[in-house]
């Protein structure tokens, strides 16, 4: 039988207007020390967002699209590190995880950090994507 590792994940959250608490699933951080595997998986479903801010028009919608893209883009390259990934990404896995996963009042926010055992971590991070995201 295969060995069980323990993971940590975190949805990560669009929230279109923080005040009202709205908030839309766009992805997954996933990391599991014994494995030192740390990624993060996302999409941006524009028509979906359309519908958290039906009175936007189209080309300041583009424009937050564009930025709210960055920002998950941005949360990627630190969770995967190494050159290009700014002073975040340079820090070890865990370290690494737990900013990607520290509380924030923006537009980009993930979820509380949640337990769970897998053996192997990338088919749970599909698997968590697919259930939690799409």
């Amino acid at each position: 039988m295969p060995d069980k590792h323990l993971v940590e994940y975190a949805v990560i959250r669009v929230v279109p207007r923080v005040e009202r608490e709205e908030f839309l699933n766009v992805g997954v951080i996933l990391f599991c020390a014994s494995q030192r595997f740390l990624q993060t998986r996302w999409v941006l479903p524009t028509d979906r967002l359309r519908a958290f801010l039906p009175n936007v028009p189209e080309p300041e919608l583009a424009d937050r699209c564009a930025e709210i893209s960055a920002r998950l883009q941005a949360l990627e390259q630190v969770s995967l590190g190494g050159p290009g990934s700014g002073p975040i990404g340079q820090l070890p896995p865990a370290s690494r995880f737990r900013w990607l996963t520290a509380a924030r009042s923006t537009v980009v926010q993930t979820s509380p950090v949640h337990p769970g055992f897998c053996t192997d971590p990338a088919e749970m991070l599909t698997k968590l994507f697919e259930q939690l995201v799409l």
